[in-house]
């Protein structure tokens, strides 16, 4: 195998290939997985990289800034039996060595790990360039448990494969890498690189009011304060702790009577959609309380700072888990956002949110926790004041995408790494 290259490349434009061969994830949609894809791509263009995209299922058409970018479509697997889908699958992405070869050639292949693809850091070995892998979940034991997998060997030969092959390997946190470390071939060369956020997308004028004095911001009601707005940013998935969110907000309402249970000055904002929303609508019916509740649907990531500016707090009610692997892109946001956030202690997110620094935390599951800590925010405006503007000046001095960016090309030896930065934390 020809040797892996070992100075930066500075004298010409770095050409990439980002390869997402997960049918999985459409990667100009709206899921939290495919705008890390977006993201990733943008804060490498910004870096004066000549991106090209490999990948397996598009949805729909390319945002407006990434319209220009050459797109390689690769074969998608039908829908329907799962034994013939993953077969189509591996079939499918084993195309991605003669696209890469025909669109070539590269200085890096940068690849999004998925389960049925091992080409894009084969290719990179056998063309002595650099190979990334992006890791961004036990992708293995995360369908077992929560959809169905028939080929598993086959997918654990192909991790091993792709592990093996990458010149280095991110995990978006430490759970990931506990998880890496746990296959020979992965150890010695992984990097934890979080998630961010763009600064742009987030403007200071855009959030310069949000301390403002509690006032209604509807111009028929100009008295009527403005509602306590808890928020939650993501899938609505059984996995996110939803329904002890839910469970909260309903003993915040005082039940003035039977014909009025909604209290008028608290709100709950879910911006986003999934599996559970039908579940949701129904319990909040139920308790008589879908008034106070809006939920947005799926929304473009361009607009998700408008509805987070609408929040006083960002909710990460995550329930205990055995192995928490996240890296929550919506803590970030909330951070930006100059949100305090409020989140269960699972996993390492003490990391990345610090208890009475920039939010706060409670025991996962623990609904009287929850609830006290958002009574304690909702109550004291200047706490939510101090915690917010502080998770936000973390955000944007630690955690932004061409901090990521940086990371990256440093790691494929095409960038030098900038010293003595607070940019782009691991975690």
């Amino acid at each position: 195998m020809p040797s892996r290259i070992d100075k930066p490349v500075l004298d010409k434009r770095i050409r990439l290939a980002y390869v997402c061969a997960d049918p999985g994830i459409p990667v100009f949609g709206a899921k939290g997985a495919s705008i890390h894809v977006q993201e990733v791509i943008r804060a490498l263009r910004r870096q004066g990289v000549a991106v090209q995209l490999f990948a397996m299922r598009l949805g729909g058409t390319a945002p407006d800034d990434l319209y220009d970018i050459p797109v390689h479509s690769l074969p998608e697997p039908p829908r329907g039996n799962t034994a013939a889908r993953e077969q189509a699958a591996m079939a499918g992405a084993a195309t991605l060595k003669e696209a890469l070869q025909a669109a070539g050639p590269f200085d890096c292949i940068y690849e999004r790990y998925s389960l049925w693809s091992s080409a894009g850091m084969q290719y990179a070995a056998s063309q002595a360039i650099a190979g990334i892998l992006e890791v961004n979940a036990p992708l293995i034991e995360e369908q077992s448990r929560h959809r169905e997998l028939v080929h598993r060997e086959k997918a654990e030969t192909i991790a091993a494969k792709a592990f093996g092959a990458a010149q280095a390997i991110i995990a978006v946190s430490p759970g990931v890498a506990a998880y890496l470390d746990a296959y020979p071939a992965s150890r010695g060369r992984v990097h934890v690189i979080a998630n961010g956020i763009d600064p742009a997308r987030f403007p200071a004028e855009l959030f310069a009011d949000r301390y403002r004095p509690e006032q209604s911001e509807q111009p028929d009601q100009p008295d009527q304060p403005a509602p306590f707005t808890i928020g939650f940013l993501g899938t609505l998935k059984p996995w996110h702790g939803l329904e002890l969110l839910l469970d909260v907000f309903i003993a915040m309402q005082p039940h003035i009577s039977p014909k009025q249970a909604h209290n008028p000055g608290l709100r709950l904002l879910l911006v986003g959609d999934g599996p559970e929303r039908a579940v949701i609508e129904k319990r909040l019916a139920d308790a008589r309380v879908s008034a106070g509740v809006t939920l947005t649907g799926a929304v473009p990531a361009a607009e998700v700072p408008k509805w987070l500016r609408q929040m006083d707090v960002g909710v990460a009610p995550y329930p205990q888990m055995e192995q928490f692997y996240f890296s929550p892109l919506k803590i970030y946001e909330y951070m930006a956002a100059g949100l305090p956030v409020v989140a269960g202690r699972v996993g390492r997110l003490d990391e990345v949110v610090a208890h009475g620094e920039t939010g706060l935390l409670y025991p996962p599951g623990d609904a009287a926790a929850l609830q006290a800590a958002l009574e304690q925010l909702r109550a004291d405006p200047e706490l939510r004041r101090k915690l917010g503007q502080a998770a936000r000046a973390e955000a944007l001095a630690c955690h932004s995408w061409d901090g990521v960016a940086a990371r990256i090309l440093a790691l494929a030896g095409l960038r030098e790494q900038k010293q003595g930065g607070r940019d782009a934390r691991p975690f």
